[in-house]
């Protein structure tokens, strides 16, 4: 798996207990043989891609509130695809 979706999917385990659609992404990572994170958002649902739009920037800025660049930077790489 590639280290963005390995960053998406440590804070997808975060919403799994609260949101249907967080498990289903969650899931579709841990199952699917994704090689980009381009072909991973090609993936989504409209309602899978609306729910990443709602949560990875408040992500993204914890990240950068705790100085974890890397995470950071790998986050904003799907969410920029995510458009």
């Amino acid at each position: 798996m590639n280290k963005p979706l390995a960053y998406l999917r440590e804070i997808l385990s975060n919403y799994t207990d609260r949101s249907d659609t967080a498990e289903y992404i969650f899931k579709k990572i841990e199952q699917g043989h994704f090689p980009t994170e381009e072909s991973f958002v090609r993936s989504l649902s409209d309602e899978e891609n609306n729910f990443l739009n709602s949560i990875l920037p408040e992500e993204i800025k914890h990240a950068n509130n705790e100085q974890d660049e890397t995470r950071a930077k790998q986050l904003n790489e799907v969410y920029e695809l995510l458009f």
